[in-house]
């Protein structure tokens, strides 16, 4: 009964701000704009209207609309991020984290409230993510007489795994915020990781087949592979040697847990003001 209270907490907290819906609403424009654009090049290309396109360009095919709908993750992957981490940061720097320990004392059951309250926040940012990449993709597929393949199960079990992915960014996150406390830094580390420090490490896996090694085992690969195709991974030489789906959800949950854990060990226990 506690937890239940402390979800309930976390998600009032959560819906009584505007972070939340604001950062859904930029979610939506970026990856809505981004799969849009994207589908209708491609989907002029496939139709033929685009003069002087590629002829690899041509064929759409499974492969590139899996591509277009993984958008959803591959683009829009650092929101539910962002919102695990602040979830956990703007506690201590707004100064409530004080008044949730007198109100239920268990620490533990608090961050298992996060948790929880964490995993509805990530179910909300990916299906707000999924629905905007699939209307956007798929209506202008249709637009250019493409097939969109929604009737295709592999389609939806991909669209599902998105929904995982999105679940695990947001406990990614939470563990990040527990580790790293101030609000800022944290924004910082986690734009400055996912817009520059992976991509750099993921392109030079293109060249280097020792860091591909490497490369395929980070987070931003991981979520890839458990979603089954990205941006990244086709623009990459060693696309090939990516994980299995199973594995890529278990590399990103191996973040989550780890980060929790080291969250909850070296920051949650110590004393707040």
């Amino acid at each position: 009964m506690t937890l239940l209270r402390a979800t309930s907490s976390e998600l009032t907290k959560q819906f009584t701000t505007a972070i939340w819906w604001v950062l859904a609403i930029v979610l939506a424009a970026y990856v809505g704009l981004t799969a849009a654009g994207l589908a209708a090049v491609i989907g002029a290309a496939a139709s033929g209207v685009l003069v002087g396109a590629d002829a690899s360009a041509s064929e759409l095919g499974s492969g590139g609309t899996a591509l277009l709908y993984s958008l959803a993750n591959s683009v829009g992957y650092v929101f539910p991020l962002l919102i695990g981490a602040l979830l956990v940061t703007g506690e201590f720097r707004h100064k409530t984290l004080t008044p949730t320990f007198l109100a239920i004392p268990r620490r533990g059951t608090v961050l298992g409230g996060k948790i929880i309250a964490g995993a509805v926040m990530g179910l909300i940012y990916g299906a707000v993510s999924v629905v905007v990449t699939v209307a956007g993709v798929a209506g202008l597929l249709a637009l250019f007489r493409v097939d969109p393949e929604l009737d295709s199960s592999d389609t939806w079990a991909m669209l599902g795994r998105i929904l995982i992915a999105s679940v695990l960014w947001v406990l990614v996150g939470i563990g990040t915020g527990l580790l790293v406390r101030n609000q800022v830094a944290a924004i910082v580390i986690v734009l400055a990781f996912t817009q520059f420090v992976e991509p750099l490490l993921r392109v030079g896996g293109s060249f280097v087949s020792q860091l591909s090694e490497v490369a395929k085992y980070l987070p931003g690969s991981a979520a890839d592979a458990l979603v089954g195709s990205s941006i990244y991974t086709s623009m990459s030489a060693t696309s090939g040697a990516a994980l299995e789906w199973w594995a890529g959800g278990l590399v990103l949950a191996a973040y989550a847990v780890v980060l929790l854990l080291a969250g909850h060990i070296f920051s949650w226990r110590r004393d707040v003001a």
